[in-house]
């Protein structure tokens, strides 16, 4: 089972996620995709982060019903900040039937060696690196086991979401609609 590891904030999840994620699916030859929400990211300030636990839940209203996408909480439980070679390590242990495929940004891929031990990850692991606007890769010289994949890019940040709903600005179409009803509720107190 080919399973792919999109880590991050989703500070919240949008449909940007979502269709990258479905690219992957459908394009790409993973069977499914599970969303990590990352409880702390070392390379982004706590304080800018929604609670834990509502930004799981905006995940899993995301996700509900489509049998290729799950939402993990495991690096909830993992020690702080966390790391990505840690969260994989305790993937790879519980789920040892699974061939996991870490997926990150090219504007990651470009930040990839100042990464807690990137060396390792990049030995142990498949990555699969989607194109972000600004931040070109090129695939000639990737070691093995990296792929840059050709998914469509979508300019959508989780930050300009937070922003245009704090202005009041209506950003449905950028949202799973039940991620934008729960964000309204809770922007509107």
């Amino acid at each position: 089972m080919k399973t792919g590891i999109f880590s991050g904030s989703f500070n919240p999840v949008h449909i940007g996620h979502l269709a990258l994620a479905n690219y992957l699916c459908e394009y790409e030859g993973l069977d499914e995709v599970w969303f990590l929400v990352t409880p702390h990211n070392p390379l982004k300030e706590e304080d800018e982060l929604m609670d834990d636990t509502f930004r799981l839940k905006l995940v899993q209203l995301a996700i509900a019903g489509y049998p290729k996408f799950k939402a993990s909480d495991i690096e909830f439980n993992l020690p702080r900040p966390s790391y990505t070679v840690h969260t994989l390590d305790k993937l790879k242990e519980t789920y040892p039937d699974r061939e996991f495929h870490l997926i990150i940004g090219s504007d990651n891929w470009g930040l990839f060696p100042r990464w807690y031990q990137s060396g390792r990850i990049l030995v142990e692991n498949h990555i699969l690196v989607y194109p972000r606007p600004g931040y070109p890769v090129s695939s000639d010289s990737l070691p093995e086991n990296v792929k840059v994949v050709s998914s469509p890019t979508f300019e959508i940040s989780s930050t300009f979401i937070r922003q245009a709903m704090e202005e009041g600005k209506d950003v449905r179409y950028f949202l799973h609609p039940a991620v934008y009803e729960a964000l309204l509720s809770a922007f509107s107190r």
